[in-house]
């Protein structure tokens, strides 16, 4: 049993000071600092705070890869590698995430998955996969490789629908109709995503089941006065969406004005990090694409943007640096919200005695000091 005190407890919508009883569940929140070594009998290892703040962990529910690893390669390793290198910026929970490659390797890609999750990892645990793709306008593929993009079909992903927690679509493509409504029924999250829908498009998908859209701005059509598309279906409904927070792909000012507009419980920070993750400018992979990464942007040739070397830790500083959201808000976007929308949130998002003990130790500038899943420090 341990016990973290002198701590911030970031919770509910405030920030108080206390303390954390906990195994690889939370047992108690305690409202002051005050020695628990006589009220238990067996042995309580006592760990301080130092004053830090304490988060829930982060949830990640789009990201490629990190550290010289993809989720395409399919393999152990990779996904493994890949859940070793998040989990150091406070991820304690993701979704490998696939990319529009042929049917082999993208099945190759999700038994990969299954498997990881079957064994569990060292990093991060997995809690599923998002699909992105193959089943895109071939109008906005951004990164992904056109040659693989293809009409919607469920025979992709039948065999895979248990561990499928999202799926993007482009809803505007013959036969979407039919297999969001199956996804729906399966309990899959349906996301709108490298997509031309019209306005009118993305509300009658909403009215099939669609609730979420993949990184916002990025990979469909913009907002337009004459034609708000899907931009302006996101802000004119109940759609949760995606923010990639690196200040490439949404500009700070833009971020401003969703945060005015759009309801926060909808709001999620994501990465979309690619192999390049963790290592820096140089030449990399992407869905066997190759991906030049200069000046923290990561490019195909063509000049498009190919996923982000962001970290979750780098995105909740850069949302602070606007001083728009108080900082419970800015922990929500990757923490509860996340959570909410998979369903799990009665039992990862919150600092709550019976959810699994997944803290992040954060300093006064929001940087990651210490990272425990299922009650256990990480260590490298």
């Amino acid at each position: 049993m341990k016990l973290i005190k002198n701590i911030k407890i970031i919770n509910h919508n405030r920030v108080k000071e206390g303390g954390i009883l906990f195994n690889e569940k939370i047992l108690k929140i305690l409202d002051q600092e005050i020695s628990e070594q006589d009220s238990y009998n067996e042995e309580l290892e006592i760990i301080d705070g130092e004053g830090n703040y304490l988060s829930p962990g982060f949830i990640d529910i789009h990201i490629h890869g990190a550290n010289g690893f993809d989720t395409m390669e399919g393999s152990y390793q990779a996904v493994n590698e890949i859940s070793k290198a998040v989990i150091k910026s406070g991820v304690t929970s993701f979704l490998p995430t696939t990319m529009s490659m042929p049917y082999a390797d993208i099945k190759n890609a999700l038994r990969n998955i299954r498997d990881v999750m079957e064994k569990g990892t060292k990093g991060a645990r997995v809690l599923g996969t998002h699909i992105e793709g193959p089943f895109l306008n071939k109008d906005y593929k951004g990164a992904q490789e056109e040659s693989h993009i293809v009409s919607p079909d469920l025979s992709l992903i039948k065999e895979y629908i248990d561990i499928t927690k999202i799926i993007t679509i482009a809803p505007e493509l013959v036969g979407a109709e039919d297999l969001i409504k199956y996804l729906v029924d399966n309990d899959v999250i349906v996301s709108v995503g490298h997509s031309g829908a019209s306005y009118e498009q993305v509300i009658k998908a909403r009215d099939w089941g669609l609730s979420h859209a993949t990184h916002l701005f990025n990979g469909m059509c913009g907002l337009h006065h004459r034609e708000p598309g899907v931009v302006g279906a996101v802000f004119n409904s109940d759609l949760s969406c995606e923010l990639i927070a690196d200040f490439i792909h949404i500009k700070p000012v833009v971020l401003e004005i969703v945060f005015k507009i759009k309801e926060l419980d909808k709001l999620i920070l994501v990465t979309d990090q690619m192999e390049a993750g963790s290592r820096g400018d140089g030449v990399y992979q992407l869905g066997g694409q190759e991906v030049t990464v200069k000046d923290g942007a990561a490019r195909l040739a063509s000049g498009a943007l190919a996923g982000s070397v962001l970290t979750l830790e780098q995105a909740v500083k850069n949302i602070n640096f606007l001083k728009i959201l108080t900082l419970p808000q800015i922990i929500s976007l990757v923490t509860a919200n996340p959570a909410r929308m998979l369903k799990i949130d009665n039992k990862l998002g919150k600092l709550l005695p019976g959810y699994q003990a997944d803290l992040v130790l954060l300093d006064k500038d929001l940087n990651v000091k210490k990272v425990f899943k299922d009650g256990e420090e990480v260590t490298d």
